[in-house]
């Protein structure tokens, strides 16, 4: 789905301890040996890697840089206020994993594994390693952690959790318990025109949003939560990402999809918080309190049909979008973040459709990754955009514009939607001691 309308965060906002762009990091009593080597080895890459960045994640108190000078290696705070991962300054790479909770485990069985990835979680983000080493102290068992982000920074990751409609009941079976505390707003979202999914890369009971600028780091986060929760959760589907697909600034300019163009240029702020609690936050008396201060997040895997895309002239690519290729301006604008006069671009582009002026002001909060996974078999690309919407309550902004898109976009000639999930991530761990769900299962 697109993206006009998709706003996209760059700076946290308020309390919310995925947006401190520049929050400093509490000191920690002990460096551990995977930031101390990360540090020591990696200083010429940092340098280069900042480059490209554009807002920091935390600033040390003799660090002179601004804010929009990026650090890579930089920490995201995990607690807070609201999940890290969704308001924060968007980072490259993504590990996308979505569970399904075997049918041998228990309330208790979940709760303990939802504590675990929670110390897990607050582990790998500060860049320090799961556990203490072997599980048991002794050389012959296997090691808390996996190893492979050994001397990796911690990337700015962030980790994400969300709930799907089966984790609350299956099949009409109320499998925890929870089926009475299920939000109205965490739908099963309804068959859009031109879907084509596959049931091996749709839904899951749980879902894990990892996020970092180093692609390991992101790997390495999801492998330790299925190696914690072997047993009790098994991964039902996954997807890698590159080159996120929005700008992580209003004023920044707009990364590309892999169609060539810029989209979804309309983007809330972080530092809105206005506009992040009319459209992202789920608040008091929306539904479900254990949803407060949580979002509802719809993940879509879009094909692309890169080969034939590529034969299309370039007049028809720009009126399928409604903005040149070049600058990525509206039709009849100069530059990208011109406001766009929708009446001067076809009345099926992606723009004319999807901009917010025409939607009654609609907005989601977009953070969209890049994807390529082979081939088809065929010899064609199957690549695309792993397209991931936060919203206050999906019935009343994903829903409709997809509706919307679906129906008349222009673009649907060129993409497909292949593989939909859709999750309700609660709200953030607020301290040590708390953990992933614990309003809702307490």
């Amino acid at each position: 789905m697109d993206a006009e309308n998709q706003q996209q965060n760059e700076t946290p906002a308020g309390t919310d301890a995925t947006a401190t762009a520049t929050a400093t990091t509490a000191p920690r009593s002990a460096v551990s040996r995977r930031a101390l080597i990360g540090w020591a080895g990696a200083g010429v890459a940092l340098g280069a890697a900042a480059v490209g960045s554009v807002a920091a994640a935390t600033r040390q108190d003799d660090d002179p840089a601004p804010a929009s000078a990026a650090q890579p290696a930089a920490e995201v705070p995990f607690y807070g206020e609201h999940q890290a991962g969704i308001a924060t300054p968007v980072q490259d790479r993504l590990h996308f994993a979505a569970f399904d909770v075997s049918e041998r485990a228990t309330r208790d069985s979940l709760v303990k594994m939802l504590k675990e990835w929670t110390k897990a979680a607050a582990a790998m983000t500060g860049g320090r390693e799961v556990g203490t080493g072997a599980a048991t102290g002794l050389p012959e068992a296997p090691p808390d952690d996996t190893g492979e982000a050994l001397g990796l920074p911690a990337s700015r990751l962030t980790l994400t959790i969300g709930f799907g409609p089966t984790l609350f009941e299956k099949d009409g079976v109320d499998r925890y318990g929870l089926k009475a505390k299920r939000p109205e707003a965490l739908i099963d979202l309804p068959g859009f025109k031109g879907d084509k999914l596959d049931p091996l890369r749709s839904g899951g009971d749980i879902c894990v949003q990892a996020c970092a600028d180093d692609p390991q780091v992101a790997v390495h986060a999801i492998r330790n939560l299925a190696r914690i929760g072997m047993g009790t959760v098994s991964i039902r589907w996954s997807q890698l990402g590159f080159g996120k697909t929005s700008s992580t600034t209003p004023d920044a300019q707009t990364p590309r999809n892999l169609l060539g163009f810029k989209d979804g240029t309309h983007n809330i702020a972080g530092t809105d918080t206005d506009k992040l609690a009319e459209h992202v936050w789920a608040a008091p008396g929306d539904g479900a309190d254990w949803m407060t201060g949580g979002s509802y997040l719809v993940a879509r895997r879009i094909r692309m049909h890169i080969e034939t895309w590529d034969r299309t002239s370039l007049k028809e690519q720009e009126d399928v979008f409604g903005r040149t290729k070049g600058e990525g301006a509206p039709y009849g604008k100069a530059k990208e973040h011109d406001a766009p006069d929708l009446k001067a671009m076809p009345a099926d582009s992606h723009v004319a459709l999807a901009h917010p002026d025409a939607n009654g002001g609609l907005m989601i909060l977009r953070r969209g990754f890049s994807f390529t996974d082979g081939t088809d078999g065929l010899g064609r690309l199957d690549a695309g955009l792993f397209f991931l919407a936060y919203q206050r309550d999906s019935r009343k902004a994903f829903v409709p514009l997809q509706q919307r898109l679906a129906g008349s976009d222009k673009l649907n000639e060129y993409i497909q939607h292949v593989g939909s999930a859709h999750f309700a991530c609660p709200a953030g761990v607020r301290k040590p001691g708390e953990w992933w769900g614990q309003a809702l299962f307490g």
